[in-house]
This record gives structure tokens, sequence and C-alpha cells, in this order.
């Protein structure tokens, strides 16, 4: 596992997948097919935990002030700072193992658990699982 600085906030925009698990394709491919670029630009995966389950979020980068209004679309952000990320190469053929990924990283000492975990589709081979790092867990850690 390693860490990674995000430098600013990620500016993202997209719509919340009808079901979890099961409609995260489904809302991608939507958000794909919806943007000129196609798969010529960043795309993430936002959930967290809420009372009725999961809620899953598929974006891409804001390239522009006003895209997601365009596109009618919601606005989200990606908070800067520190973030536990492990790598997944051939994601593709590994989604159903992604809950376990974040379940590994979970498990270590310092992920915040009241923020987001993130999955960064950098291109169809290598996406990132991120969770960002609780600072004040990682200060008493290195005491």
């Amino acid at each position: 596992m390693k860490t990674f600085h995000l430098k600013e906030d990620l500016k993202v925009f997209g719509f919340q997948a009808k079901t979890f698990p099961t409609g995260i394709g489904k809302a991608f491919d939507n958000l794909v097919k919806m943007l000129p670029e196609g798969l010529d630009r960043s795309y993430y995966g936002i959930s967290y935990a809420t009372q009725p389950g999961i809620v899953y979020l598929a974006t891409a980068i804001e390239n522009y002030a006003g895209e997601a209004e365009k596109y009618n679309c919601e606005r989200y952000s990606i908070s800067k700072g520190e973030y536990l990320v492990v790598t997944v190469r051939d994601w593709r053929n590994k989604t159903d193992s992604i809950k376990e990924v974040f379940q590994e990283i979970m498990q270590e000492d310092c992920p915040d658990k009241s923020s987001p975990c993130v999955e960064w589709y950098k291109d169809d081979n290598e996406m990132l699982c991120m969770v960002r790092i609780d600072e004040s867990k990682r200060v008493s850690l290195a005491r």
C-alpha cells in the first residue's frame, strides 16, 4: 500500500448510480457516452455509506467552469490531502474484488472513515483505490 498526495481539491461532476453495485457500470457508460471526449479524461467513482446503504457517484473531472451544468449533472468535490492507495491493474476483470481492496485499506491504522472511498480510473487498465488519511491518527502514530 502506498500514499498519494492530492495537491488540490478536484472538481468533478456526474450522477448517482441508481443501484449499488449493479448500477455502477451503466452509470459510467451513460456518463462516458454523454461527454464528447469519451474516455480521454479522468473518471472517478465516489462511494460512501448512508443509513439505507452505499451511495455511489459516477463522475468525471470538470474540464471547465460550467461543464456540470452544461450536461445537467451534479457537481462534487474530491478533497485534497494524503490518501492511502492501492493500484488495481486490469480492473475491468476484477470489479468483484474492489470491495475487498477497500476493506483492506480500512484495516490500516489511519484511514479517515468519515471521508468517501474514491476510485480513480486512470485508463482502461489502471485504477487506484483511494481512502483519505485521517491526519490526527497519522500524527499520533508518528509519536
